[in-house]
């Protein structure tokens, strides 16, 4: 009886345990089936969401075109493409399939004209590179101890003289081709379709490409800094740097569009789904004031003049007085666009007619003798009397020949650019008027040209009490201005005083057809034309008797001013011994002018002075200009 009843509780207690085991059981798979729910609507939503899109919808990304730049010619009135979009290659290797790298590395190199090292008749006997890569750094060895690639002499050679070693592109080119377990190496981006037929001809085993959108800039030589470059994009889209391509990139690279329908299972698409379609616009086009064979002389020019004076850089604008059409515009170190990662300093990308403000010197005395004139306070022939250095405030202002030149006219103080005749013009003056005509001239200010990294130059200089600061702006000393201020500057005189806006664009092209065409801009009358008239007379008489004569251009009466500035120390107060900036400007002919051009010459080193450096630079160009404007001559031929 007792058994009996110990085996029911048994059998009641076995019971109970397993009841209880089977209720936790099921309240941890409860658990385990909430937390996965929570995971997957909660935590895990935005991945779900997307995994199912990507498997019922489908998404294209539409990428717009970049717009062209062209310029053309006046003559002919053609249009030449200087910035367009180009399909080049991207080559790649497959280092797997390569059975003799160092012959494939030689043959791509060939192709791609990059430098190969002389090969001996034991070079086919690497089947890879490890035996080439272990000569390339071996020592120099002797004829008997011949190595497959002999390179050794050469390389030590470049690095003894501090050279580029000439075949760095081969080595690098051969180590990555040797990587047996490799899948993938680049080898060159932007190869043209020239190579790349020449690359399928040689049907190089694992060597393939791809072709890419490049842009491409046919004219390579006619001007980097105006064009600027694109940079190419990773994630983002490409992006335009510098000159027009940075100025106008929103326009050139028009808007992507997209494509975002709702598929079925195979990947078709559902016709009663719901579908998106933006489509992209492509970029618009430019056209520009540049002519294409003035630009292309005046860069040549410049180039020459710089290498012979071995000056640090230069830069030439020539503009159109009665619109602002800027005709040519050159900078001396230029940058190939094509190649604009090869430049060894970045600064090189700066537009120097924009971008750099210097002291200009005595070819800034026109415009403060024009402001007296204007005013009435001087006439070309109001004397005074030179006696080589003036007192000015506790400093002492000498001319730049430190002669004494006794009874001067202004006509002479522009002739023999003297510092003392534009002090004596400056008091006659006052600082207030002066102010208000370097203001009006367009001076520290930008003048909105469609061209990145514009400066405004700096003169305040003129606003302080001192009178020391406004005798010295009157021959361009204290204050900074850019070649384009005064080529636009002088370009109001040449206009009758009147100042017109400079512009480099002449049409925009949008991609729906429409034609948006530039027109000139008047920004303010400046001067008198009787004043423009008398002081254009009076810049003719500096090239025909002053310091300017060899700007001269057979037949024709032309007005300029030479302009020999010191350098601002930067460690310091003074200026730099030696070291000088030379700019002529002026336009012509006189009676009425075609162009206006101002030419700079940065530190030329054969000679300090603009008479001999920037002066005849600007004759030559001017000279061509007249003859290529059809200009007939005004004066009898000597």
């Amino acid at each position: 009886m007792i058994a009996s009843s110990f085996k029911k509780n048994k059998r009641k207690s076995t019971h109970a345990w397993r009841m209880k085991a089977l209720r936790l059981l099921f309240v941890v798979f409860t658990g385990i089936i909430i937390f996965r729910l929570f995971s997957l609507q909660i935590l895990n939503a935005n991945f779900y969401e997307a995994l199912a899109s990507g498997q019922h919808s489908f998404y294209q990304e539409l990428f717009a075109e970049r717009g062209s730049i062209f310029v053309r010619d006046w003559k002919s009135k053609e249009e030449y493409v200087v910035a367009t979009n180009e399909p080049r290659g991207f080559v790649f290797a497959d280092p797997r399939r390569i059975e003799n790298p160092e012959e494939t590395t030689r043959k791509l190199c060939e192709l791609l004209g990059h430098e190969v090292p002389a090969v001996t008749e034991t070079s086919t006997e690497a089947a890879d590179g490890s035996d080439i890569m272990a000569g390339l750094e071996d020592e120099v060895v002797t004829a008997e101890e011949t190595v497959s690639i002999d390179v050794s002499v050469a390389d030590e050679s470049a690095e003894t003289n501090g050279e580029e070693d000439p075949y760095a592109t081969y080595k690098t080119l051969l180590e990555r081709l040797s990587k047996q377990d490799d899948p993938y190496e680049p080898v060159e981006r932007g190869v043209s379709q020239t190579i790349l037929d020449k690359l399928d001809a040689a049907s190089l085993a694992g060597i393939d490409y791809v072709l890419e959108e490049s842009r491409s800039y046919p004219e390579a030589g006619l001007g980097g800094h105006i064009f600027g470059f694109v940079r190419p994009g990773g994630e983002d889209r490409a992006a335009g740097q510098y000159g027009l391509e940075g100025y106008f990139d929103e326009f050139l690279a028009g808007t992507n569009g997209f494509l975002d329908t709702q598929t079925d299972a195979s990947g078709r698409w559902i016709a009663v789904g719901s579908r998106e379609f933006q489509p992209a616009v492509d970029g618009g086009d430019l056209l520009l004031t540049i002519d294409r064979t003035v630009q292309y002389i005046a860069c040549k020019k410049l180039s020459e003049a710089v290498a012979a004076h071995q000056a640090d850089g230069g830069s030439v604008v020539i503009m159109h007085p009665q619109t602002g059409k800027i005709i040519a515009m050159c900078n001396v170190p230029d940058f190939d666009p094509n190649a604009y990662q090869d430049v060894e300093d970045i600064s090189v990308y700066n537009n120097i007619a924009i971008f750099e403000a210097y002291e200009p010197g005595s070819v800034f005395k026109p415009l403060v003798m024009a402001a007296a004139i204007d005013m009435n306070v001087v006439e070309p022939t109001t004397t005074y009397v030179d006696e080589g250095e003036v007192k000015v405030d506790d400093r002492t202002i000498r001319n730049s020949d430190l002669l004494a030149h006794g009874l001067q006219t202004m006509t002479g103080v522009l002739e023999l650019s003297l510092n003392t005749g534009m002090v004596f013009v400056s008091r006659r003056l006052g600082a207030e008027s002066m102010r208000s005509y370097i203001e009006k001239f367009g001076f520290a200010t930008a003048s909105g040209i469609e061209l990145d990294t514009e400066s405004s130059g700096n003169t305040e200089t003129i606003y302080k009490s001192s009178e020391i600061y406004q005798a010295t702006a009157s021959y361009g000393q204290g204050i900074t201005v850019t070649l384009l201020q005064l080529t636009t500057a002088y370009g109001a005189i040449a206009n009758g005083g009147m100042l017109m806006e400079p512009y480099i664009v002449q049409e925009r092209r949008h991609a729906n057809g429409t034609v948006e065409e530039f027109k000139p801009k008047t920004v303010r009358q400046v001067i008198s034309k009787k004043t423009a008239t008398t002081i254009g007379a009076m810049m003719v008489s500096v090239v025909e008797n002053g310091h300017a004569e060899k700007a001269a251009v057979p037949g024709y009466y032309v007005a300029g001013k030479t302009g020999t500035a010191q350098v601002a120390r930067k460690d310091g107060r003074g200026y730099e011994t030696n070291i000088t900036k030379a700019t002529f400007a002026g336009f012509g002919p006189v009676s009425d002018p075609v162009f206006v051009m101002a030419v700079y010459i940065d530190h030329p080193r054969t000679i300090g002075w603009a008479s001999d450096t920037a002066a005849p630079v600007w004759g030559d160009i001017a000279e061509f200009l007249l003859q290529y404007f059809e200009v007939a001559p005004t004066r009898a031929l000597e």
